[in-house]
């Protein structure tokens, strides 16, 4: 995957042509409203840039997963509403995304217009990349611009499949993402430092053998670091932890030890015998936990060290937090330790990049999300580029 070879609209001239933009418009709704419309803001910027250059931007998206066809509780109509009102101008709708209702809509655009069109999923053609599906699709359009990072790694009819059927390019989101992952993977300020958290080894064995090939410090914290610990004989109690993969974490520090990446582990924890908000808890060393207790975050003299570990590095990518920060107090280490690593980056010393769903709600709890250098919204996606994949959907736009 040669990301040299990505093209953006930048310079095209766009002026009557018809734009598909693949988007990623899967944000929350409660009672018909768009609760958290961080996605829609970042969309809204590369839209409203082709439609002032005179393009008819024609909007693409899943919502959801609908099971059989149509149903109106996965419209994408309310979001529209939402964009709309991020756009600052109106959006028209299309009650399907192929056919006779979506070539009306289309047909009837000026210049400069936004349209969205309904949920592809309402179609098994899009998850499926079926080629009838997808011509369907390059008959609305005259150029395609994926702009969904977040949906890159499956490769669907809006995704991967139009890239053969349409001149393609890189959205201005897309190119964004990409830029910060690549800052922080293939062309960092070194040292390097990476965060990985979150319950279970197995499901991250990918990204730790990815990540300890590319950085100088690995932080293993949350439930996988029960694990790694165990692996070493240190007895860690009721915790969560998964003894079927001591030797695999016993692979993984001698791999890392080898390509010179240092392990960084919890050297104290919090702990508790009930898991639940307010639950009595101490703070122990993390040789000394009780049998019948659980490390449900870092203690302070582990932020401490991390804090020390963080001084010393100039990159930080963050997947995952350290402790069960969705309940207090268990949210202290995995928030003084994001509140530390955005003042360094607000001090220039540290460029800080962070991803996944449960990074993104921790670094929000920790009312710090704005000031990382980059915050990737992308989930799976996300996910699969630390682990070392090729996403079809950016292979596509690449080839």
């Amino acid at each position: 995957m040669n990301l040299d070879r990505l093209k953006t609209t930048q310079g095209l001239d766009v002026a009557g042509k018809r734009v598909l933009v693949r988007c990623d418009l899967n944000v929350p709704l409660a009672d018909g409203k768009v609760t958290d419309a961080t996605r829609l803001a970042r969309v809204v910027p590369g839209l409203r840039d082709l439609a002032k250059r005179g393009a008819k931007v024609i909007v693409l998206s899943h919502f959801g997963r609908p099971k059989n066809g149509p149903d109106a509780s996965l419209s994408l109509k309310p979001i529209g509403a939402a964009m709309a009102d991020s756009l600052g101008a109106a959006v028209a709708f299309a009650d399907d995304c192929i056919g006779p209702k979506a070539a009306a809509v289309v047909a009837a655009m000026h210049n400069g217009q936004v349209v969205l069109l309904e949920n592809l999923r309402f179609h098994k053609g899009e998850e499926n990349n079926d080629p009838a599906f997808t011509v369907e699709l390059a008959k609305l359009g005259d150029i395609f611009v994926g702009d969904a990072f977040s949906c890159a790694h499956r490769a669907h009819a809006s995704t991967e499949g139009l890239t053969h059927l349409l001149p393609s390019y890189a959205g201005p989101l897309m190119m964004e993402e990409i830029g910060a992952l690549r800052a922080a993977l293939d062309k960092p300020q070194r040292p390097t430092a990476a965060v990985v958290g979150g319950a279970k080894v197995s499901t991250k064995i990918p990204v730790l053998t990815n990540l300890m090939a590319k950085v100088d410090k690995l932080i293993i914290g949350g439930g996988m670091a029960n694990t790694f610990l165990q692996a070493q004989g240190i007895a860690v109690g009721k915790s969560l932890a998964e003894p079927d993969f001591h030797a695999t974490a016993r692979e993984i520090m001698a791999a890392a030890q080898s390509q010179g990446c240092e392990i960084v582990l919890p050297v104290d924890g919090v702990v508790a015998r009930e898991f639940k908000a307010g639950a009595a808890s101490q703070v122990v060393d993390i040789t000394a936990c009780p049998a019948d207790a659980m490390i449900l975050d870092v203690g302070p003299q582990s932020v401490a060290h991390l804090m020390q570990v963080l001084a010393g590095c100039r990159t930080l990518l963050w997947n995952g937090p350290l402790g069960a920060f969705e309940i207090a107090p268990f949210g202290a280490g995995t928030f003084a330790l994001a509140k530390a690593a955005a003042q360094m980056t607000k001090s220039g010393t540290l460029v800080s990049v962070a991803g996944g769903g449960d990074t993104v709600a921790a670094l929000n709890a920790a009312d710090v999300a704005d000031q990382f250098t980059y915050v990737s919204t992308a989930g799976g996606a996300f996910l699969e580029w630390l682990e070392g994949r090729d996403l079809p959907g950016v292979s596509a736009l690449a080839r």
